[in-house]
């Protein structure tokens, strides 16, 4: 079925591992036929509805994106829907939101580039289904951090297969937990495991420096996606995607002044230059339409059925500075006063019976900001919690007005990555400094395709402990060696019952929770 997206297009050409970018393919010479456009990323789909979805695609040339649909892989009596016009200005990106179709089904689709000589290039397929009206079984996954420290798409082991062992476990769709490139790390063709062993990674230009231009950080993205399996999961599996630091460079925070830190190769100190490129880029080359965002960035929810809503937040855009992370008031926080509000409305307001929540950073998981700590004073801190077990201090003010505020909604779970390891983390009021709010679980999923990390340390304001962690000893193991995940969350329409399952990159379950139902 989706056998003709897992491969390059006949012809595509490759420079050092990456597609040559739209509008650089040679023309053709007088008297010969005008070379048809292609799709060089595979095709993607995003965000889905009960009506439809959106779907992604790439030209390496101007062209039309024709897009077809159809009950079955046959396409007998399919629909044909015109698309927008893919040109260098997306750097040969773009997306289409079918809307019209039924709820709770399987569309397969069709993805054809038109050139301005109506000559029509080979196409691509995928599937998705909508999301359902009625109470039916839901299944979907979530992870993050792809091709980080180092380490990328490695030949010698088939490439990132757990995209693979994630698409054929059919779930309804994927959440990406952000960190979907590291722009700030690059790859190089070997690279020394903790084990001794040599890591030998495909390479690319775009990956051959930190990425300072827009280009740059678009070439990471057309770097992963070189990779078979990946395009594969993209052309199997709609995914609702997020973005973290990496997008744009570790631990970022907005108005970072860049020659305050150590950091090394980069020549403006501009960071929010740089994250206007990096979110570019983000947004051309995820199957994401920013204006479906409640301000047009990424934070917005995703109703998938009776059963469940899914809020997907932004902890990077608003941040405050991670130097001031114990600072109250003023704006302080990782959310920022209008998002926190949103999120407390929505949880309030939400109907269906399971409240997913996307937090693309940890709550109870202390990361610090070694390399922009002050001279003095509290050390800088990356995440939300500060190590210290009492009361609310700093961004965790933020988050406790969160918990208080939907202390009785029901059924309210929270799913993060960033860390690099898996593991499952239980709140209670009974064990925190703070006790206004109700018992919940975080459960943490990662990486896909990067550097390992033992686990960090919890916080006990809100009565944070880890129920299960799956983690290494030494800090960066390769992907070679293990420690790679994802989560699996499936909803039983008959008990509303939540499971989920902790899986290593292999689909093997680590640790396993039932929830039931409030």
């Amino acid at each position: 079925m989706l056998r003709a997206a897992l491969l390059v297009p006949a012809g595509a050409a490759l420079a050092g591992g990456a597609l040559t970018s739209c509008g650089s393919a040679a023309t053709s010479a007088p008297g010969l036929a005008r070379a048809r456009p292609r799709l060089t990323h595979g095709v993607a789909s995003g965000d889905p509805r009960p009506d439809g979805a959106l779907l992604w695609a790439r030209s390496d040339t101007p062209a039309t994106m024709i897009v077809e649909t159809a009950s079955s892989e046959e396409f007998t009596n399919p629909v044909l829907v015109r698309g927008p016009l893919l040109t260098p200005d997306s750097d040969g990106t773009g997306r289409i939101r079918l809307t019209g179709l039924e709820p709770g089904q399987q569309v397969h689709y069709r993805v054809t580039l038109e050139g301005d000589d109506g000559a029509r290039g080979e196409p691509l397929t995928g599937v998705f289904t909508t999301a359902p009206a009625a109470p039916a079984d839901i299944r979907f996954l979530w992870s993050g951090d792809v091709a980080g420290q180092g380490w990328g798409i490695n030949a010698d082991t088939g490439g990132m297969t757990v995209w693979r062992v994630m698409a054929d476990r059919r779930p309804d769709f994927f959440i990406h937990s952000g960190d979907a490139i590291y722009a700030d790390n690059p790859i190089t063709a070997t690279q020394k495991q903790n084990n001794g062993k040599i890591y030998r990674n495909v390479t690319a230009p775009a990956k051959d420096q930190v990425a300072q231009t827009l280009d740059q950080f678009r070439g990471n993205y057309q770097y992963n996606l070189t990779d078979a399996n990946y395009r594969y999961f993209n052309a199997a599996v709609p995914q609702l995607v997020q973005w973290d630091d990496h997008e744009v460079i570790n631990n970022w925070y907005p108005g970072e002044d860049l020659r305050s830190q150590s950091r090394k190769g980069y020549a403006r100190p501009d960071l929010d230059a740089l994250a206007g490129f990096g979110h570019q880029a983000w947004r051309e080359w995820q199957p994401i339409d920013v204006s479906e965002s409640v301000d047009g960035r990424v934070h917005r929810r995703i109703a998938y059925g009776p059963l469940l809503d899914v809020f997907m937040l932004d902890m990077r855009s608003y941040k405050n500075p991670n130097p001031d992370a114990w600072a109250t008031g003023g704006g302080a926080g990782v959310l920022g006063a209008a998002q926190s509000q949103w999120l407390i409305d929505s949880l309030r307001a939400s109907k269906a019976t399971w409240k997913v929540v996307a937090n693309d950073l940890p709550l109870g998981i202390v990361v610090p900001d070694a390399a922009s700590d002050p001279p003095s004073g509290p050390k800088s801190i990356e995440g939300v919690a500060q190590g210290d077990p009492g009361r609310p201090l700093g961004r965790e003010a933020e988050i406790a007005r969160i918990l208080t505020a939907t202390r009785d909604v029901p059924n309210v779970v929270y799913l993060t990555a960033d860390v690099h390891c898996t593991a499952a983390i239980s709140y209670h009021p009974d064990r925190a400094a703070l006790t206004d709010f109700s018992p919940f679980y975080e459960f943490v999923s990662g990486p896909l395709n990067a550097g390992a990390f033992p686990a960090s340390p919890l916080d006990g304001t809100f009565g944070a402990a880890y129920e299960f962690v799956h983690a290494p000893t030494e800090e960066n193991t390769s992907p070679a060696e293990g420690f790679q995940h994802f989560g699996e969350v499936t909803i039983d329409k008959d008990s509303r019952a939540l499971t989920v399952n902790l899986c290593d990159s292999t689909g093997a379950v680590l640790w396993s929770k039932v929830l039931p139902a409030a």
